[in-house]
C-alpha cells in the first residue's frame, strides 16, 4: 500500500499562513526567502501580514500557497531524514496545487514553480473582464446531472464544469448569466444548493483560452524534469511522469476541468491508502475522507501536526 501527497489549490489562503512552520524551522524559511528572491518581491511579508487583500489576489495567492506547501514539504522531509519518494507513492494536486506537487516531486524548481504560478494567476485574471464571468458551487449532484444543467443552460454562452470535486460537490464556470441561469435551473432539479462563489474570474472554462496560451509560452520555456513520484493529473486523472506530458496537460487545465473525484478514485486503484494535504486548510483531505472511506487521512500545515505525522512513521 501506498501514500499521497495531496496538495491545495486557491481559497485556502489565509493570512499568517506558514508563519508558525517559518519561526520554527530553517527549512521553512528558506523557502519563503527562495520565493522572495525568484519574484523579487516580499511575497513572505504579505503572506505572514497581509493585507488579505493583496494576498487574494489570483497572481500573489497561487504562489503563495504553493510556497507554504513546499515549506512544510521540505521541512519534513529534513526533519524526518527521508527523501520524498520514501514518503509518498504518489503526488497530485488540485488546479494551483498541481505546480505544488511538482516542486515538490522535484519536477519543477521551486523559483521555476514560483514565476510560472505568479504569470498564471495574472493571466487567469486578465483573461476575461472583472464581471464577465463567474462560477458556483453545485452541492448534492453527480458530474452527469451538473453536466446537464450546464448544457441547458449554456444558451450560446460558454458555460462548463471546473472541478468534480466529489461528494456531490461540483463547480461551475462561465459567463456571469449563463452561471446564473445554471443555478436558477439547479433550484428547479433538486439540486440541495447552488451558491455563487466569490471569485476574479471563471476558472477552468474556455473563457481562460488566453490565459492558457500564455502558460503554452512560460512552460515551454522552463525545465520540467521527471517527478521522483508520478503526479496524477488533473485533466486525465492518471499518472504521468513524462515531462513533455506533464508541460501539454498545465497547459490543457487551465480550460480544463478538475477531475479530483476521479484522481483520488484513481489514486485508490493504485493501492494508495492515506492521503496526506501539504500546506494550508483540510479542503481536500475532508474530500479525501469522504471519497476514500478506508484511507488514512491527515493534514500537515503546522509544527504541531508534522510532528504528529512524523510520529506515524
Amino acid at each position: 500500500m501506498a501514500r499521497a501527497f495531496i496538495f491545495p489549490g486557491q481559497g485556502s489562503q489565509a493570512v499568517g499562513m506558514g508563519h508558525e512552520l517559518a519561526k520554527a524551522f530553517t527549512s521553512a524559511r528558506l523557502v519563503f526567502e527562495e520565493v522572495d528572491d525568484a519574484l523579487a518581491q516580499r511575497l513572505s511579508r504579505v503572506i505572514f501580514e497581509g493585507p488579505e487583500s493583496d494576498l487574494t489576489l489570483t497572481e500573489n495567492a497561487q504562489p503563495a500557497l504553493m510556497a507554504v506547501s513546499l515549506a512544510v514539504v521540505r521541512t519534513l522531509a529534513h526533519e524526518a531524514g527521508r527523501s520524498l519518494e520514501s514518503l509518498a507513492g504518489f503526488v497530485a494536486g488540485h488546479s494551483l496545487g498541481e505546480y505544488s506537487a511538482l516542486a515538490a516531486a522535484g519536477s519543477l524548481s521551486l523559483g521555476d514553480a514560483a514565476r510560472l504560478l505568479k504569470r498564471r494567476g495574472r493571466a487567469m485574471q486578465q483573461a476575461v473582464p472583472v464581471g464577465d464571468g463567474a462560477m458556483a458551487a453545485l452541492l448534492g449532484v453527480e458530474l452527469a446531472a451538473a453536466r446537464e444543467i450546464v448544457r441547458d443552460a449554456a444558451a450560446g454562452e460558454v458555460c462548463d464544469v471546473a472541478n468534480d470535486n466529489g461528494a456531490g460537490q461540483v463547480v461551475i464556470s462561465g459567463a456571469a448569466a449563463a452561471i446564473e441561469r445554471a443555478v436558477k435551473l439547479a433550484g428547479e432539479r433538486g439540486v440541495r444548493r447552488a451558491i455563487p462563489l466569490a471569485v476574479s474570474a471563471p476558472f477552468h472554462s474556455a473563457l481562460m483560452k488566453p490565459a492558457a496560451d500564455v502558460m503554452e509560452e512560460a512552460l515551454g520555456a522552463v525545465d520540467i524534469a521527471v517527478p521522483a513520484v508520478p503526479l496524477i493529473a488533473n485533466v486525465s486523472a492518471e499518472p504521468v511522469s513524462d515531462p513533455d506530458t506533464i508541460r501539454r496537460q498545465l497547459v490543457e487545465q487551465v480550460t480544463g476541468m478538475v477531475r479530483w473525484r476521479e484522481c483520488v478514485e484513481r489514486m485508490v486503484a493504485l493501492s494508495v491508502d492515506g492521503f496526506a494535504e501539504i500546506g494550508v486548510g483540510k479542503v481536500l483531505s475532508g474530500l479525501a475522507r469522504r471519497i476514500a472511506r478506508d484511507a488514512k487521512v491527515s493534514a500537515i500545515g503546522t509544527p504541531a501536526e508534522l510532528e504528529s505525522f512524523m510520529k506515524g512513521l
